[in-house]
């Protein structure tokens, strides 16, 4: 019962890591984070994205509730993002959190996720991206637990 982030991409770089590590310090089961970071393929054109998939799709397990972050999924504000991660994690199911490479997955991995959620209709650099999430899960928890960190 907890939540894995599986990103393609370096390290997070020094500024990211510690926004990131700030949020994470503050987040308790089931909403405690563990990152995966997959490195970028070495493959060239549409082999990219299949290559990158694979790799993430080798990481998942059958019962696992996949997230997948894309700027074309549904935008959600954050209590219905805490509402969409608190069901399956009251049932005991690990939620995992995907941001693609820079190509996105393929429709294999598409078609997996139990949900598509776009961040915003812009597009952000995976590093903000990453740092996005740590704080929108931190603020899931906290509605979760209706404590005042959200203000409505």
């Amino acid at each position: 019962m907890s939540i894995r982030i599986i990103a393609v991409g370096k390290k997070h770089e020094p500024w990211v890591l510690e926004g990131i590590e700030r949020y994470e310090k503050r987040l308790k089961q089931p909403f405690a984070v563990e990152w995966v970071l997959l490195p970028h393929s070495a493959r060239e054109g549409l082999a990219v994205r299949q290559d990158e998939s694979e790799r993430i799709r080798s990481r998942l397990r059958d019962d696992d509730f996949v997230v997948l972050l894309d700027e074309r999924g549904k935008l959600l504000d954050s209590p219905a993002l805490s509402q969409l991660l608190l069901r399956p994690l009251d049932v005991s199911k690990t939620v995992v959190m995907i941001i693609g490479g820079a190509y996105g997955v393929d429709e294999t991995l598409h078609s997996r996720a139990n949900a598509v959620w776009s961040l915003s209709p812009l597009v952000f650099p995976h590093q903000l991206a990453r740092l996005i999430l740590a704080e929108q899960l931190y603020r899931a928890q906290e509605i979760a637990g209706g404590r005042p960190y959200h203000h409505e």
